[in-house]
């Protein structure tokens, strides 16, 4: 069974900054334990198809089921232990320490009193350890690294303890050394605690060696979904991107790997 699916899901936004861009017919599942990245061109939907997933935003048509259930009987409060999800890395308004962005996430387990347990700091304390910032936990959140500071809203989600957890763009606005930090926690989140992970990233090389599945969408809509050396393809990424792709396999450390490059001139 299913953890989460999409059954002919559509939705739209009218009268607003995004037009009359349209999402539909979207059918989609994804088993527990498995990852998928999702990838397309501005505009595609992936930022609309997450939030669907996530619950902030509401299908105009179709059915959204988790375990089986739909997702309009769970309340907010069961839904935050269901799923985790991690927006694009922004700084945040408020001087909150990185050890108060993390505690955010046990939020949906506290009582009508609003006070944290000893079980709600053990389990913060063990999130920022598993992510490595534990000795950042004073320093406010917009006083550390945008690697770091992405961590620590991955802890957030951890703390959560959650089932799955959707990502928009974990790696945006990163170098090259934090974007890999990011994705081998995320792989290791994987495959040491059975974590399901759905992600959207614009880095088909990144991302697309992240996970064995993955989701090429255009126009508010799914065009590919398979295993992610099948689905990108030079012909898929031209499709999708309007762009020329030189696509390779190359063998390392015992596992075949993509190896895209856009031609630009």
């Amino acid at each position: 069974m299913p953890l989460i699916e999409l059954n002919n899901v559509t939705y739209a936004y009218d009268g607003n900054k995004n037009g009359n861009f349209f999402l539909g017919e979207i059918n989609f599942s994804v088993e527990k334990g498995e990852v998928v990245s999702v990838f397309g061109p501005n505009g595609s939907g992936k930022s609309t198809f997450l939030k669907i997933i996530s619950g902030i935003l509401k299908p105009r048509s179709g059915t959204v089921l988790f375990d089986n259930k739909n997702l309009n009987l769970y309340s907010h409060k069961e839904l935050a232990k269901k799923i985790a999800f991690v927006p694009t890395l922004t700084s945040s308004v408020y001087p909150f320490s990185v050890y108060e962005v993390v505690m955010s996430g046990r939020t949906p387990y506290l009582n009508f009193t609003g006070f944290e347990k000893k079980e709600d700091h053990e389990i913060v304390v063990e999130a920022l350890k598993t992510v490595e910032i534990y000795h950042l936990r004073n320093k406010g959140i917009n006083e550390v690294s945008g690697g770091e500071a992405q961590r620590a809203y991955i802890a957030r989600a951890l703390a959560q303890k959650t089932e799955m957890i959707l990502l928009d763009e974990p790696t945006a606005h990163l170098d090259l050394k934090h974007q890999v930090a990011v994705m081998k926690l995320l792989k290791k989140l994987n495959e040491q605690q059975g974590k399901t992970i759905i992600l959207v990233s614009h880095d088909l090389n990144l991302a697309g060696n992240f996970g064995e599945r993955a989701i090429l969408m255009k126009n508010g809509k799914i065009v590919k979904d398979g295993n992610a050396q099948e689905v990108l393809t030079q012909t898929n990424i031209k499709s999708v991107f309007e762009v020329e792709a030189f696509v390779t396999h190359k063998s390392f450390k015992n596992e075949t790997q993509l190896n895209i490059q856009i031609t630009c001139f």
